[in-house]
């Protein structure tokens, strides 16, 4: 690796003192550093604009925490180049580097003493004609609006009726996400190199609350329908917590997997078991 490309949550670090740190080093390794320019936005949906990077980027280094890495993995998909994450926040999965630990992370990079894992990315197509999509690597989540409300949907898999839904919501996951609502909404951990989708209701007004596992093949379509008493339902749909689409009524929304992985690399020889270990001591 050659070329690196930083971004920065700035909130976490305002006066890009940890940026400049990993920038300088990166330097006098001889290796090409460039980085997303404070306080640049990309017009309309995402964050980071694609035309920014050059070709030659290598890999690109986040820093903040898991958030802001979806955000980047989703706004770069269609660049095939790895995501390193630099955690400057709490509690995550993905950015694996400690902010204590730059430089002995970066020279192993450096050194090549690195594997990539590609994980699965989920794609939602809405609308009335399903026309526009998003994608996803941690989960696409079906959420009431506004007022609190139960949702009434149905959910179809490859066009066969599945089952029909009076919740708070509809949780869609990457085996990535599985650790994220999923688990909270007591769907089921899965090791994130697996290649599946996980779907698990939120708060269920029925005594039929569990998980369900399907293919990565498979095509899965949620339906608005009217709610109780007849009235019209507004809810969102909300990719990586992040971008948000307003679905009405008779409006629907297809979710498959993606073309486009997200390649993460990872500095830890430890397993997914042992990770999870620590993780599940630490929410103690």
């Amino acid at each position: 690796m050659e070329h690196f490309y930083i971004i920065t949550n700035e909130s976490k670090d305002s006066d890009f003192k940890i940026t400049y740190r990993i920038r300088d080093y990166l330097l006098q390794c001889g290796k090409k550093c460039s980085i997303q320019k404070q306080g640049q936005k990309k017009n309309g949906k995402g964050y980071t604009d694609i035309n920014c990077l050059s070709d030659d980027v290598d890999c690109v280094l986040v820093l903040g925490g898991d958030g802001t890495l979806l955000q980047a993995a989703v706004d770069l998909a269609d660049l095939s180049v790895p995501f390193l994450g630099i955690n400057l926040g709490t509690l995550g999965f993905l950015a694996e580097v400690n902010k204590n630990d730059i430089e002995q992370a970066l020279s192993k990079l450096l050194k090549g003493e690195y594997e990539i894992e590609n994980r699965m990315m989920l794609v939602g197509y809405y609308g009335k004609g399903t026309e526009e999509n998003t994608r996803a690597l941690n989960d696409i989540v079906i959420t009431r609006k506004g007022t609190l409300q139960i949702i009434t949907f149905t959910i179809s898999v490859n066009g066969q009726f599945l089952h029909r839904y009076s919740a708070d919501g509809m949780i869609v996951a990457t085996p990535t996400g599985s650790t994220g609502y999923n688990l909270s909404a007591g769907g089921p951990v899965v090791d994130p190199k697996a290649q599946l989708m996980v779907i698990s209701p939120i708060c269920p007004h029925s005594m039929q609350h569990n998980s369900i596992v399907l293919s990565p093949e498979d095509e899965i379509t949620i339906e608005i329908e009217t709610g109780h008493d007849g009235i019209r339902q507004e809810v969102e749909a909300i990719f990586d917590g992040s971008h948000r689409v307003t679905l009405c009524t008779g409006d629907k929304i297809v979710i498959k997997r993606s073309e486009k992985t997200t390649g993460i690399v990872k500095l830890n020889k430890a397993s997914f078991l042992e990770i999870l270990h620590r993780k599940m001591c630490d929410w103690k």
